[in-house]
């Protein structure tokens, strides 16, 4: 679905146009895209590209450029969404928890989420063994630790990083 151009979000807006779209569009189908390869596509020259990266760079709207990998081919090829909830619910006891799942490698997703869990956890492991292992010697000896629930998903059937 395409975005209308001056497109603004939350209270730390930034107005974008539609070649501010544009670039972010081809950005994410291709971080390793050229300003050279980018002002073709968006009838653009490369300095006004070059000056609208560094600004949405410079304003967060553009956080950082990664590598996506294919987990199978990384051995990382068992995917669990993992619900957790805690004893206690006070600021202290929600940083401990966060610090802690900051260490952990294997959770590449973490969200504070509402109802009857605090946690939604997306984490990445070998296989079923050393899911078994993060979760009775990692995850499980975190402090005020309340329920887990793991989900193991069976098949992707969508996955995108796009936003706009």
């Amino acid at each position: 679905m395409p975005i209308s151009p001056k497109t603004e979000n939350s209270t730390n807006s930034v107005v974008l146009d539609a070649k501010d779209l544009a670039i972010l569009q081809l950005l994410q189908d291709n971080a390793r895209i050229t300003v050279k390869e980018i002002s073709e596509n968006i009838h653009l020259s490369t300095t006004p590209v070059h000056e609208r990266i560094k600004r949405m760079e410079e304003s967060g709207v553009i956080r950082q450029y990664v590598t996506l990998l294919d987990a199978e081919k990384v051995r990382k090829g068992l995917t669990v969404i993992c619900y957790v909830s805690l004893k206690q619910h006070s600021k202290e006891a929600g940083s401990k928890f966060i610090q802690s799942i900051l260490q952990m490698p294997e959770v590449v997703e973490c969200y504070n989420i509402s109802g009857e869990f605090d946690f939604m956890l997306k984490i990445v492991a070998e296989n079923m063994n050393s899911y078994y292992d993060f979760h009775v010697n990692k995850l499980g000896e975190i402090d005020n630790m309340g329920n887990i629930q793991s989900v193991f998903v069976m098949g992707v059937i969508k996955q995108t990083h796009r936003l706009v």
